[in-house]
This record gives C-alpha cells, structure tokens and sequence, in this order.
C-alpha cells in the first residue's frame, strides 16, 4: 500500500523519539529524487532514507548506507551549506496529512542563529522535497514545479509554501465525530470508498478495514446506512482515530506464505486468515516490507522477456491442441465407415443397379440401418469407398493420438517452467530456466559454440521442526537432480497432485518420520506448485525409490504407481529457511 496519514503519524513518533536534539553530520543524494541524512543523537550514528521517488516514495530510518554520485547535485550542495552542523528542533505532522515538518537550528555565515523548514511531501507521484525559510517562503526542492505542470501549486524558489487542498478533505483529528459521519453517509458512492474520500490521511486498506471493524459490506452504498449503522460506524471510527491521538500503533506486515501482501500502522484484524509480522519500529517494517517487494518486483522484471517466451508458446501449443483435440473427434465415425463396408460385402449382392441406399440389419447391434451409396457404383465399389475412408480416418486417428500426446507433455512442460519463473527469487535462478528454454528449442543461442553459463542456483534448503533436511527444486533440471542424484532410496518425495510444481525431497537418514515432517513437507510441495494461495492442495508422497523418469522425457516428468495422498493448505511461514 501507498503511504497514509497513519503510517506517516507513527513514522512521525518514532523520528521524534529518535532524532529530535540530534546534529545533521552528513548529507548525501544518491538518487536524483532520494536523499540519505546521517544525524547523530545521544551519542548514536541514525541514518535517514528520504525518497519523493513518483513510484515508491519512502521515509525511514535505515542501518544501510548507499554510494553517493563523485559529483553532488546542487539541491545536496544546498542543504550541506545550510544544515551541515544543524540541530533538528522538531518533527510536525499537520493533521493527517501526507507530510513531515522539520525543523532545523543553524548558524549561517554571519554566525547568526536561524531556523530552516524541511517539507516531506510524500503523496505518490506528487512527492517532493521541499527547503523553506522559516517563514515558509520556498528556497528550493528536489522537484521544481511551474504554473504549467500543474494549476494547483508551484513549487518554485522565492513561492511560498502551503499545503494544497485538492480535495476538500476533513481532518479527522480535529473534525468533530458527528460531521465526519455525517460527511460520509452524505454521499452514494461505496461506503469504503466514501471514508478515504472524506477523511485526510485514510488510505482505501484502512477504509476496508474500518468497515471490517463495523462488521459493515464496505462495497454498501454510504448513504443507505441505518441510524443504528451510523452509530457503530462512529464509535468505531472514534476508537481508531484515539489510538492515533494516544500515539497506540502496532505496525504490522501481512505475509500470504513468505510474500508480504500488505502492511499498516494499526491492527489488520480483517487478514485473519493470513499470517501477520508485528514490529516494534516503523522503519523497520519498512525496510523490510519494502525489501521484500523489491526482491520481487526486480525479479519479475528481469523474468519479463522469459515469461514472454514462454507464454507466446503456451498459447501457440495450446491453439494446435484445440485443432488436434477437433480433428480426434472426426475420426470418432471411422468404425461406422467400416461397418458400412462390411454390411455391404454381406447383403450388396442382390442390389439393384442405380441404387442410392441400403436398408440392412446391423449384426453388431442388431438394428435396421440405411446406409448412402453411391449410384454410380456398384455393390462392390461402395463398399471399398467406405473401407478406404475407415483406413484413412484410422490412420489420422493413430497420428493425431500421438500429436496430441506430443503437445500434451509440451504444454505440460511449459506450465512447469512458467511455475519456476514464479518461484525464482534472483538472477541466478532465471539463467537456469533461460538455459532449459535454449536447450528444447524456445530460444536460440547465438552461437553453437557458446558455452553454458555456470549454474549456480541451488535448491531451496528447509529444516523441519523435527530436525530432518528438506530440499525443494526451483525449477526443473533441479527436480531431476535432487530426486535421481542427490535423494536416495528410502527418501521421501513429495508433489503437488496433478500441476506444475516443485520437487520435495526429505532425508529420512534411515529413520522413520514423524506425522508432522509428512505435513510440513506437503505444504511445501504446496507453497512451491501451480495451486499455491490454495485453501487445500493434494499431495501425493512416496518413497525415492517407487519413482521412475520414463525414457526421453522432459526433465521433471516423473511417473509412480504406488503412492500415498494428504490434502493441506500451502502456508509455510513456520517453516525455518536455511539457504535459498
């Protein structure tokens, strides 16, 4: 989720706490719309990352440091000439909004003390960063914007700076409670929606989770709300907006397994369902959530020309399957063909010349059929007209059958790689994958003489409560791995039923395993398969030794006859990591 008033409060508290009374010792830019403060304060070193970035503006506190460009932009020269050396005197919220007041203590050339203001504006794509006199009168910012990008606000050295009021919004913390409901009610739209329409610094997750709180269909016209509604929508807006008042946070991460879907600085009771990471440092959440999203969003990115070719041929493989699929079904009426042959052989010789019909018992079902003929031709040219076209459709069924066996396994090949790209977390991973698709033909080398990359990817690594080792393949010349190579006989081997997916292998060290290895190891089989988020995935598990790899088969493609079977939900987040 985007920044919200809320988020933008508790990240408020913390810096206050944090660097209010410290000294600006450094300041650097590494991004064209980022900056990195270092400030030290009772002794101890705090590092600030501030980034009006349009697609992922950020403010937290951060152990890590970044390397800054040889030369620095003026709008960093800047502020080293005016805050080098400064004290921060406060850290301000006005209202709920989007934004951070600092103000700063300094000398200035003549010695004289004087006092800055540093705006963090962090609204999506309008963030910016803004330096003010104390007056407020503009002196820079990291984003200058004129009368011509925008007809709101220029943000220009020598304006003055304010806050705009694009939307008329009530400050919740300051609006009385019975304007506020009646605001909200006032309007037709949706009741989620009318909530961050109306209230400054509520974002659409903590409209929905308002409603959730209400026991209310956030999806519900505002305006129908019963009087006895309204009530419950007060009272419960008033507990919400109290602990914002009483500084009560309790950020959070919402995880769907190991990927964060979700975070907030109050209580998300409407995930119930999903895990939940609770921090005792907003920044730290950030961080980390951030972190995690990153990971992702760059890996999905670099995947885009992979997943592109992989899709491009799933499609293509699955239009030809269609066709076959189509032309298996003509052959469907090639034994009647043959019957009719046959019939005619059997009661042709007393036909009439001319004949456009034969009214004959049909000893297979022994039913009266009318079989066409050709007049043209005689008894016993109809019926080698009807056995040539029964060995024609024989012989397309015999080919389709196996066309479409052919494309089957291809398309099936296909999913399991689109799987893999899912479950890549870096770099490393996607240059095994690219090199499966040279290998069968979807991309082409440049050179046949180019040598394969070194493979560096490894299998994931999972310790389960019990101690035993369990390994999970990322994509599918891994799955041959670690079930022909590195697993031996009386391992076990786990896998999503029926779809793509991942290779589950548990050392059983020659010992018996308890029930729940069984059940941590299926819902790996689960996180790491087509049907991942799924309440209840099958899982069928067997011995190492019960499974077999067909003869010029596609790596992955596995075949077993006995096997045992669990139905389990694919949440992993107890499940300790040991190398990925």
């Amino acid at each position: 989720m985007a920044f919200d008033g809320i988020t933008i409060a508790t990240l408020r508290k913390e810096l206050s706490d944090t660097l209010a009374g410290g000294r600006i010792t450094k300041i650097a830019q590494p991004e064209t719309d980022e900056l990195l403060i270092t400030i030290k304060n009772n002794g101890t070193q705090h590092r600030l990352l501030i980034s009006a970035s349009a697609s992922l503006p950020l403010l937290y506190l951060t152990q890590s440091n970044k390397q800054s460009p040889m030369t620095a932009p003026g709008f960093c020269m800047l502020l080293r000439k005016h805050l080098n050396g400064g004290k921060i005197i406060s850290i301000t919220q006005p209202g709920l909004e989007r934004v951070l007041r600092f103000e700063f203590e300094h000398l200035n050339e003549l010695g004289d003390l004087c006092r800055k203001l540093f705006m963090v504006e962090l609204m999506g794509k309008h963030s910016n960063l803004i330096f003010c006199q104390e007056d407020g009168r503009i002196i820079d910012s990291i984003k200058h914007v004129s009368l011509a990008v925008s007809s709101v606000r220029e943000v220009l050295p020598g304006r003055t700076y304010f806050i705009p009021e694009t939307q008329a919004k009530l400050d919740p913390l300051s609006t009385p409670e019975e304007k506020m409901i009646s605001s909200i009610c006032d309007k037709p739209t949706a009741l989620g929606k009318a909530i961050y329409s109306t209230l400054t610094g509520f974002s659409p997750v903590i409209a929905e989770e308002l409603c959730h709180r209400c026991h209310l269909e956030s999806g519900r016209p505002a305006c129908a709300l019963e009087e006895t509604e309204r009530m419950v929508l007060g009272h419960q807006l008033k507990r919400l907006l109290d602990d914002v008042k009483e500084e009560q946070f309790a950020p959070q991460i919402i995880l769907k397994g190991k990927e964060p879907v979700e975070f907030a600085s109050i209580s998300l009771t409407m995930y119930e369902d999903l895990q939940s990471q609770t921090f005792d440092s907003i920044s730290n959440l950030l961080e980390t959530y951030y972190a995690s999203k990153n990971i992702i969003t760059r890996i999905r990115q670099k995947s885009v020309d992979l997943r592109k070719i992989v899709q491009t041929a799933l499609d293509r493989n699955r239009k030809k399957y269609d066709l076959q699929a189509k032309q298996l079904k003509d052959t469907e009426k090639r034994d009647k063909y043959k019957i009719y042959g046959e019939l005619i052989h059997t009661y042709g010789y007393n036909l009439e010349e001319g004949a456009k019909s034969l009214e004959a018992l049909n000893y297979y079902t022994n039913e009266m059929i009318t079989i066409p003929l050709d007049p043209q031709m005689n008894a016993q040219e109809n019926a080698t007209k009807y056995f040539d076209k029964y060995n024609k459709l024989k012989r397309t069924y015999e080919a389709v059958t196996k066309l479409l066996s052919e494309t089957r396994d291809e398309i099936n090949h296909l999913e399991s790689i689109s799987t893999a790209l899912d479950i890549a977390l870096s770099e490393e991973d996607l240059v095994q994958i690219k090199e499966e698709l040279m290998e069968y033909g979807y991309i082409r080398r440049r050179r046949s003489s180019d040598k394969k990359p070194k493979i560096t990817s490894k299998p994931f690594h999972y310790l389960s409560s019990d101690g035993f080792h369990m390994y999970v393949g990322k994509n599918n010349f891994q799955n041959d791995e670690l079930t022909f190579k590195f697993a031996s006989g009386n391992d076990w081997w786990f896998h999503a039923k029926g779809v793509p997916g991942s290779h589950v292998i548990v050392k059983s060290e020659g010992k018996e395993l308890p029930d729940r290895v069984f059940e941590e190891a299926g819902r790996l089989a689960a996180y790491y398969s087509k049907n991942r988020g799924n309440e209840k995935v099958e899982i069928d598990y067997v011995e190492k030794k019960h499974v077999k790899k067909p003869g010029g088969s596609k790596p992955g493609f596995v075949v077993y006859y006995t096997n045992y079977s669990l139905v389990i939900n694919s949440d992993i987040s107890s499940l300790t990591l040991l190398s990925q």
